[in-house]
């Protein structure tokens, strides 16, 4: 064999030999690097959503949603603020498991909702979002807001209704998104003290009755087979 062949041969196979472990070492590099993103796109969103929820925490949605009232072609807007009633009553009565279910299915039914707009949870039992305006005054908005989340729920067993207070006012664009939540906050408040107004006490109803249907807020609705009466609730 001519001897410049086979060492030309012999060095062939020598970097042929080279490049696997370098083929190798780049794949485990590429492999490294797109573990490691993943783990920071998991950190970033972790730090910037409720864990419970799902939901964009408050951080975020101040940062999101000053960023969309600048937006005047995202307009018109509302901003919401809605806090679950008698929460601490559905923690007491069917555990903080079910509380959590109750806020869980709240966050689902906002967002659904929301239809694309930014809703996130605040903390505790409260939520707020911007939302797009819809036809109505503000309270006829916050109203059907509130219906739409207090549709039956299944709880602990038992078909629960859980209300909630809406607070939702205009949001103008060149607004300060925290003075928009602050006023939402205020209506939310004022409409929570008017739902919550203690009615005179009837005659099938002592006043303590309905100072407790009132305040804890829970009606437990009975299977469509049971002949037993539903309870009286107060309007």
């Amino acid at each position: 064999m001519d001897p410049l062949a086979f060492l030309a041969g012999a060095a062939a196979a020598a970097g042929a030999c080279a490049a696997i472990p370098l083929h190798l070492r780049a794949r485990r590099a590429e492999r490294l690097a797109t573990r490691l993103g993943a783990e920071l796109e998991i950190e970033r969103h972790a730090a910037s959503h409720d864990p419970l929820t799902g939901l964009p925490n408050r951080r975020a949605f101040y940062l999101r949603g000053t960023a969309l009232v600048a937006d005047r072609g995202q307009h018109p807007l509302v901003a919401v603020v809605l806090d679950v009633d008698g929460f601490k009553q559905i923690n007491d009565v069917f555990g903080h498991s079910a509380g959590d279910e109750v806020l869980v299915t709240t966050a689902r039914r906002l967002s659904a909702y929301a239809d694309g707009g930014l809703v996130a949870r605040l903390g505790g039992d409260e939520f707020a979002g911007l939302l797009a305006g819809r036809p109505g005054r503000a309270q006829e908005q916050a109203d059907r807001l509130a219906e739409a989340l207090a549709a039956p729920m299944r709880l602990a067993g038992q078909i629960v209704t859980v209300s909630v207070s809406v607070g939702l006012v205009p949001v103008e664009p060149d607004a300060h998104l925290a003075d928009a939540v602050h006023r939402a906050d205020a209506a939310m408040y004022r409409a929570k003290g008017t739902r919550h107004r203690i009615p005179a006490a009837g005659p099938h109803l002592s006043l303590h009755q309905h100072q407790h249907l009132v305040h804890t807020t829970l009606r437990l609705g009975k299977s469509r087979d049971t002949t037993s009466p539903r309870p009286t609730t107060a309007t």
